[in-house]
């Protein structure tokens, strides 16, 4: 079964746009209502992390890419493998080895065959 992303349903740039608006009323407000001052400063605090957040979620996303690239290689490599043993090939391992070594996950004394 293929591994198919799931669309996020997340909306990075509307974030941004709506952050940005939110924070444009909150500096007029405390312009115009500059007795509770402490309010604005922590409303505009907690809009500040917003940013933060979708630069986390894109690093995330980024990571989550990745790593179902690696997972569908190791899969394609499982499966030459295990066709190779079945067809007797001298070096069935050979597939998942490479792999695992293009993914730097097998040391370098594993890398020729055994």
């Amino acid at each position: 079964m293929p591994d198919i992303p799931q669309s996020s349903s997340i909306d990075p740039q509307r974030v941004r746009e709506r952050n940005l608006v939110a924070r444009e009323i909150v500096a007029q407000l405390a312009d115009a209502m500059g007795t509770i001052e402490d309010l604005w400063l922590r409303l505009h605090a907690a809009l500040s992390d917003t940013p933060v957040l979708l630069a986390e979620i894109n690093r995330l996303h980024v990571e989550l890419i990745k790593a179902r690239f690696n997972w569908a290689n190791l899969v394609a490599a499982a499966r030459v493998t295990l066709k190779a043993d079945r067809d007797a090939e001298p070096d069935a391992l050979y597939y998942l080895r490479d792999e695992l070594r293009a993914q730097g996950q097998l040391p370098p004394e594993w890398w020729e065959r055994s």
